[in-house]
């Protein structure tokens, strides 16, 4: 794998290259995230896991790019942009929006006979649970209110004009794949399935959380940490030894 293949694909991110890891961990962004998100995550697994993300298109670097509002578009072209990256095994972490995307990429992956190391899916509820709807409808000081109740935007952006403008087409398509997305019957994933949730997340109960293991085949574990929706954020260090463990590093 070289270089030049991060280069020729827009979705994807490396922050730095671990040639020794035996396995890849592809960790995809919540809803109007973007990959660097992961960055602290990274630096807290290299170089026993080569770190790589998904960067959604209009964000950041691709702002200029038209945004995906429809979540099979999402996981078809993330799909696609992963596949050169199957010489070594690959893990799959996702948190909340980025979760079902990781659980759709995941599905799609096993159909293909690539079967992943494990899925962790981060700070989401189940595919099989009722989805949340309503949020991608708001008026923008609506929505933002909600994304600040989160405690996961910088307080900051609502400050600025300008850059809201930048990041807020970005959001809005993200809650509409998201709130688009139903969950179709299909086999359970033969990869293990890890929950990880905040035990104050005021999005995510823990029975939502529990509920994974509705499309877990075989091994299902649920991992709850003190916090709210990005619990990841304050936990990373922690986090990142649950991968370690789930993947044996």
């Amino acid at each position: 794998m070289t270089t030049n293949t991060v280069q020729q694909s827009p979705w994807i991110r490396r922050f730095r290259e671990a040639p020794q890891a035996s396995v890849r961990l592809v960790c995809l962004p919540h809803a109007g995230g973007s990959a660097t998100f992961f960055f602290p995550l990274a630096e807290e697994l290299t170089p026993q896991v080569e770190v790589i993300a998904i960067q959604y298109p209009g964000r950041q670097d691709r702002y200029r790019e038209p945004c995906v509002n429809d979540m099979t578009e999402l996981v078809e072209q993330s799909l696609e942009a992963l596949l050169p990256w199957t010489d070594r095994p690959l893990a799959l972490l996702g948190h909340s929006m980025g979760a079902t995307v990781a659980f759709e990429v995941a599905r799609r992956m096993e159909a293909k006979g690539i079967v992943p190391r494990a899925l962790l899916a981060s700070g989401r509820r189940a595919p099989t649970c009722a989805p949340g709807t309503g949020i991608a409808a708001l008026d923008d000081h609506s929505l933002l209110a909600e994304l600040e109740l989160l405690h996961g935007t910088d307080a900051r952006l609502f400050e600025d004009e300008e850059l809201l403008g930048m990041v807020m087409p970005a959001i809005r398509s993200d809650y509409e794949a998201l709130e688009g997305y139903r969950y179709q019957p299909g086999p359970a994933l033969t990869c293990p399935v890890v929950a990880l949730t905040g035990d104050n997340d005021r999005r995510v109960s823990l029975d939502q959380a529990r509920a994974w293991s509705d499309v877990a085949d075989t091994a299902f574990d649920l991992r709850v940490f003190g916090g709210g929706h990005f619990f990841l954020g304050e936990h990373t260090a922690e986090v990142a030894d649950v991968v370690r463990g789930v993947l044996g590093c």
